[in-house]
C-alpha cells in the first residue's frame, strides 16, 4: 500500500483544534479551535471526502484516533460518507498506551513500529492513509515512510498552536504533485518527499 498524509494547517502551520467544536483540543492553553469549521468551497469538501474514500485503510496516532473515534460513534457522521468510509476500512493506531480500542476493526500497532508499518506498505492494495496525526506524521517523514503528502492550507493566521512542524527538525524536499486554491482561498498542495534539500556553498 502506498502511505500517504492528509493535514489541515493555517499560514502559520497550526494543525491544532481544527475541527468544528471550539473546545476539541485545548493542550497547553490553546483557545482559538474550530478554525477549519466552514473553510473551503463544495470542491474542496468534495476533494476531501473523495480522498477519504479512497483509502484502504487508515493509520493514526493515539490522538487523532480518540478523536475520530468520539466523531465516528454519531448515527449522523455515520451516514456521512467520510464517516461511512473510516467505519468500514481497517484501522491501525500507533500507540503504546492505548489498551482497549473502542472503534471497531481496529489494531493497535506496537513494538517496532517501522517494521509493523513497514509489513503494512508491503500489503498488495490500494492508500494507507494518515489524517491529522501531526506527531506521527513527523515520525513518518523522519523514518521516509510517507510516499505522499497532502497539506491543506486554510488562510488563516492563529499565532498559537500546536503546529505540524516545530522550528527546528527535520528537513525535506518536496515535489509538488498537483496545487489548486479554492474560492475561499483554501489552496490544496499535494507533495512527494524527494530526499534533502539542497544549500548554497558556503
Amino acid at each position: 500500500m502506498k502511505l500517504t498524509t492528509m493535514t489541515q494547517v493555517t499560514i502559520d502551520g497550526v494543525m491544532q483544534g481544527n475541527g468544528g467544536a471550539s473546545d476539541e483540543d485545548r493542550r497547553n492553553g490553546f483557545e482559538r479551535g474550530g478554525w477549519a469549521r466552514g473553510a473551503g468551497d463544495d470542491e474542496t469538501r468534495t476533494f476531501i471526502t473523495r480522498t477519504t474514500q479512497r483509502a484502504e485503510a487508515f493509520l493514526f496516532g493515539r490522538r487523532t484516533y480518540e478523536l475520530f473515534t468520539s466523531w465516528g460513534s454519531t448515527d449522523q457522521t455515520r451516514a456521512h460518507p467520510i464517516g461511512a468510509a473510516l467505519n468500514a476500512a481497517p484501522k491501525y493506531v500507533a500507540s503504546t498506551t492505548l489498551t482497549a480500542p473502542r472503534w471497531e476493526n481496529t489494531t493497535v500497532l506496537r513494538g517496532d513500529l517501522a517494521a509493523a508499518i513497514g509489513e503494512l506498505k508491503a500489503t498488495p492494495g490500494g492508500e494507507l492513509q494518515v489524517q491529522g496525526s501531526g506527531t506521527l506524521t513527523r515520525w513518518l517523514l523522519e523514518n521516509d515512510l510517507v510516499d505522499e503528502m497532502t497539506l491543506i492550507v486554510v488562510p488563516v493566521i492563529l499565532g498559537q498552536g500546536a503546529r505540524l512542524f516545530p522550528q527546528t527538525g527535520l528537513d525535506l524536499a518536496l515535489d509538488l504533485v498537483e496545487s489548486r486554491v479554492d474560492s475561499k482561498g483554501v489552496t490544496i498542495q499535494v507533495h512527494r518527499p524527494a530526499g534533502r534539500p539542497r544549500y548554497a556553498s558556503a
